[in-house]
């Protein structure tokens, strides 16, 4: 990428941004649709699953450049805050089935 200014850097941030929030948007709709099909807060949790995607995304990043650490980080915080989001979609199932 090519930038004459620090004004149009932070234009194509903004534009990236506005993608990225566009697909965890998408995300988080998948994670509520997982809530479903899981019995309890350890299936949520799933540990093996976590570090499954971690383990995918660390070899797409190769590709491109990223480095590991940003990866990883970026995508434990991200799937934290989801496993959270997918608990308390969980236990309003769990209270709308009583």
């Amino acid at each position: 990428m090519d930038f004459s200014s620090i004004e149009d850097v932070r234009n194509r941030i903004d534009q990236i941004d506005s993608e990225l929030v566009k697909m965890i948007a998408q995300r988080s709709q998948c994670v509520k649709a997982a809530a479903v099909f899981k019995s309890d807060h350890s299936a949520v949790r799933a540990p093996d699953r976590v570090q499954q995607v971690i383990d995918k995304v660390s070899k797409q990043e190769t590709d491109t450049g990223l480095p590991t650490v940003i990866i990883e980080k970026v995508y434990r915080a991200m799937i934290g805050a989801f496993i959270d989001y997918e608990l308390d979609q969980h236990d309003q199932l769990r209270k709308e089935k009583r």
